[in-house]
């Protein structure tokens, strides 16, 4: 084997020949190291001139039907898309003390009580490079799991855990908590270094293939939220999910931005307790259970989040600016979709709120990325603008363009019903043109434009 080395940002995995101070490709300071490579002496140590051919077939045929192990946390299986699959790669991503390692002992702990597809218990591992077996154990018997025959190892050396993986008696469930404290000794780099996290995670993931249990990847996530290491390790693994949430509320939301087996966007809703986190069936309930009726400033956005139809609050508070530039704050959405709002308020209403500090929140902790909220966003901003209450029992969903009009969002009759089931009885939404909602347990009111609802009078 050769060896060379070459250098690798530490961001973003970008591969350059020689060192620089700031990476091209991010565009960050001082993450370029160098790392140690090894390069086959002959294209025959790759199977270069001794491959095998492979064998096409043609797209019919009869499709096997997958065999999935049910947690029997709902939320979980849900995000899954109906359970786990045997030979699946699923990488969990969340902040710091969000409650990951919390979420897997629970999990491996209810999948202990199930069964493999070979009708034999389910036998789960769990390996830390993070905490001690001690650590772990203490965990669980806090959350009353201690008497669940899951099987604790503390470890980080890739050729160890390949060695006990590697066999015909495998685990059906094995949990990595963290990918970035293993470290394989044929790398010459620290472990957490693109070039480790790279290595250690094609190894664990060709090594589950080979004997079909889940692997469980514990990921850490950078400052700006998004999964540490390189990109390529996204792209490998059947599902990553995110773990979402503010510390300050004890609400937790399992998100899922890549599914090979099941919806993207999918989401799980939690509560963290002090017996860890607990299943919330009904999240729409919850998020709304603390709202105020009669508050300027206060609506109901219907969303869709996956398949799941959510009702949350939008708060806004509008105040007479402090300082010298006007305040634009906003908790749980878009910030560059507030300004770009405000500027179709003035720009096709006259209505300018450029001397005023604006802040809005969504309730609950809950973080909305559809331009569906645009309507809700806007109206609560007119109610506590003009001091003028909605009324407690409408909803609002819609996206507003540019030139002021309300354009059709998909599944809004999940949504209106979504609404219905909790007592809402008024709704403001964009006219279908494609076929007329009727519910008759709720007052609809079609809007085509904003400047219509100010024609209106109704502000």
């Amino acid at each position: 084997m050769k060896k060379t080395t070459h250098f690798v940002c530490q961001n973003c995995g970008a591969v350059y020949g020689r060192w620089a101070g700031q990476c091209s490709a991010c565009h960050e300071w001082n993450t370029i190291q160098e790392e140690e490579i090894q390069k086959p002496d002959s294209p025959t140590a790759t199977g270069g001139q001794n491959g095998r051919k492979i064998e096409f077939l043609d797209l019919r045929g009869s499709p096997e039907t997958l065999f999935r192990l049910k947690s029997n946390i709902g939320e979980l299986d849900r995000v899954a898309g109906g359970g786990l699959v045997p030979g699946s790669v699923i990488l969990v991503g969340g902040d710091p003390g969000i409650g990951k390692s919390t979420l897997l002992l629970q999990t491996v702990s209810a999948l202990t009580k199930g069964v493999n597809k070979d009708g034999r218990p389910t036998r789960c591992v769990y390996i830390s490079g993070e905490e001690s077996v001690d650590q772990v154990r203490l965990r669980a018997m806090r959350l009353s799991l201690a008497d669940n025959p899951v099987e604790l190892a503390s470890e980080t050396r890739m050729r160890d855990i390949v060695a006990t993986l590697d066999d015909d008696k495998a685990p059906d469930i094995v949990v990595i908590d963290s990918i970035q404290t293993m470290y394989s000794d044929m790398i010459e780099s620290a472990p957490g270094t693109v070039g480790q996290v790279r290595a250690c995670g094609h190894e664990l993931i060709r090594l589950a293939k080979k004997r079909g249990f889940v692997l469980f990847l514990v990921g850490h996530v950078t400052k700006e939220g998004t999964l540490a290491g390189p990109r390529v390790l996204e792209h490998m693994v059947d599902t990553v999910l995110y773990f979402e949430g503010d510390r300050g509320h004890h609400f937790r939301i399992l998100r899922s931005v890549k599914n090979r087996f099941g919806a993207t966007d999918e989401i799980g809703v939690f509560e963290m307790t002090d017996k860890g986190l607990m299943e919330v069936p009904n999240p729409s309930a919850l998020f709304l259970a603390d709202r105020q009726g009669n508050v300027s400033g206060s609506c109901v956005f219907a969303g869709i989040e996956g398949t799941r139809p959510m009702l949350v609050e939008i708060q806004s508070l509008v105040a007479p600016m402090a300082g010298t530039n006007p305040r634009r704050s906003v908790v749980g959405w878009d910030n560059n979709r507030l300004n770009m709002l405000l500027a179709v308020l003035e720009a096709r209403c006259g209505v300018s709120l450029a001397n005023k500090d604006i802040f809005v929140n969504v309730a609950g902790g809950m973080r909305l990325s559809e331009p569906a909220v645009d309507l809700a966003v806007v109206m609560a901003i007119l109610s506590c603008a003009f001091n003028h209450p909605l009324p407690a029992d409408m909803v609002f969903f819609g996206e507003i363009g540019l030139s002021g009009e309300i354009r059709n969002v998909p599944q809004s009759d999940l949504r209106l019903k979504e609404a219905g089931k909790l007592g809402f009885k008024k709704a403001l939404v964009p006219p279908n043109k494609n076929k007329k909602t009727t519910f008759k347990t709720m007052d609809i009111g079609n809007l085509k434009t904003l400047l219509t609802f100010f024609n209106k009078g109704d502000n």
